[in-house]
């Protein structure tokens, strides 16, 4: 867990599943025909899958998924910091970006960690149930509050090329 994670952690409670649901209706009915945040949101929903497959999962089934979630993950940080994340710096706050950056940074560092140790065992639940919780405030914040400031006053023009942006940088990553 990163600094700002810790400092997050410590002064805002993390969501509640309601509050993240709410969040999640919320940021649906805001990014209907906004193709880059319908993207995004397909793909937190794919990595909250790929959260919950490990966790039922052992032994090489649960090292293959961890390995997909990697994948997938950087795949989708990659696309975000790309295209996404400067525009947070200009239409939400550049505190959120720089929040942004480091919690994948973190992410990517931890899931590393997280391959090293055994499948299964009390450490690794540990280390990937820390890591789910991180990626789950993350996500809240991004859905609740970073993307409806992008998709609000973010000009048109702009939105349709992050759109393009967006899913060509992710396309390029194999994340297969």
């Amino acid at each position: 867990m990163s600094l700002l994670d810790r400092i997050a952690a410590t002064i805002l409670p993390g969501a509640s599943d309601k509050d993240r649901a709410n969040a999640r209706l919320q940021i649906e009915k805001l990014a209907a025909g906004e193709t880059f945040a319908e993207d995004i949101i397909r793909q937190h929903k794919q990595i909250e899958q790929l959260f919950s497959d490990a966790r039922s999962s052992t032994g090489e089934s649960a090292h293959s998924t961890v390995t997909e979630l990697a994948m997938f993950l950087t795949g989708h940080s990659t696309a975000e910091e790309a295209v996404i994340y400067p525009e947070f710096s200009s239409h939400s706050s550049k505190v959120h970006a720089a929040m942004a950056y480091d919690r994948h940074a973190m992410a990517k560092i931890e899931l590393a960690k997280l391959q090293k140790l055994h499948p299964g065992s009390k450490e690794w639940r540990q280390k990937l149930g820390q890591i789910e919780s991180a990626v789950q405030r993350h996500i809240y914040q991004e859905e609740s509050n970073w993307l409806p400031d992008v998709i609000r006053f973010a000009p048109i023009d702009e939105r349709r090329r992050m759109s393009v942006a967006f899913r060509d940088h992710f396309d390029r990553f194999d994340h297969a």
